[in-house]
């Protein structure tokens, strides 16, 4: 195998986007996701589109604590060695945290912020020690506001922001770049699974293949961060939020939020 991707949530949305951009540029792929059957059919279909690429699937429940070890392990023992990891595994949910059933929002933070960490923590070092690699965390416009109603969800994505840019100045001439994808809406499984596609939020989602061409080409140039599939009209809304009195913003977040 060469050029190998590690996809996280590769079965479906923006994360089996980025496992057939990358089988289109020649490289071969590490799909993890816990969707077997979706695994499966993104192999059938890029065997008969990219035959050239090599696909090692492993299904994987993520918000189990050994889950990203056996990951890691597994591929040591196939010796695959990782060149870009796509951290893009991750949900959400709509509603009060009070109310919200605890373990699912558990689940969110072990698969949004410490398996994302925990498999940054394995492969950081090889790569490292090799003088090159490529780490894209996919991340959300909403890591950069508050977010009541998804508490657990926007503060999750929030370290992810802060994480990515940390790493990525503590690697700062290594050969090692971290990217921080930040998609608006994207017309995804999320939206559903989350009740967000019921919300103001999401009257404009984005196409999945266009948030995954623009993560993937700014990871490939070794960018910091990059905002995709947002209208300019919320990019406004973005850009003036920091002004906006936080009670005033913290309100305005909430009814937006309110499925209608």
């Amino acid at each position: 195998m060469k050029n190998i991707a590690l996809i996280t949530g590769a079965a479906g949305g923006i994360g089996r986007e980025f496992a057939k951009i990358h089988a289109s540029h020649g490289g071969d792929l590490v799909a993890v996701d816990l969707n077997l059957e979706g695994l499966e059919e993104l192999k059938l279909e890029l065997s008969l589109s990219h035959p050239q690429c090599q696909i090692h699937l492993i299904q994987s429940n993520l918000s189990e604590a050994d889950s990203t070890a056996k990951i890691y392990q597994e591929l040591k023992e196939a010796k695959i060695d990782i060149d870009i990891l796509i951290n893009n595994a991750g949900f959400g949910g709509l509603g009060m945290f009070h109310e919200r059933n605890w373990h699912a929002d558990e689940n969110m933070i072990k698969v949004n912020v410490l398996a994302l960490a925990s498999l940054s923590r394995y492969f950081l070092p090889d790569f490292v020690a090799r003088g090159a690699g490529k780490i894209l965390n996919v991340s959300s416009t909403v890591s950069l506001i508050p977010g009541p109603m998804q508490a657990v969800y926007f503060a999750s994505k929030a370290f992810v922001t802060s994480f990515s840019h940390s790493l990525a100045g503590e690697l700062e001439g290594t050969g090692v770049s971290v990217t921080a994808l930040l998609p608006g809406a994207t017309q995804t499984g999320f939206g559903a699974q989350s009740g967000m596609d019921k919300t103001k939020i999401y009257r404009q989602p984005a196409s999945p293949k266009d948030v995954a061409l623009v993560g993937y080409h700014a990871m490939m140039a070794g960018k910091l961060q990059v905002i995709a599939g947002l209208p300019w009209t919320q990019r406004l809304s973005l850009a003036i939020s920091p002004l906006i009195p936080k009670r005033i913003l913290l309100s305005r977040i909430k009814k937006q939020q309110v499925p209608s």
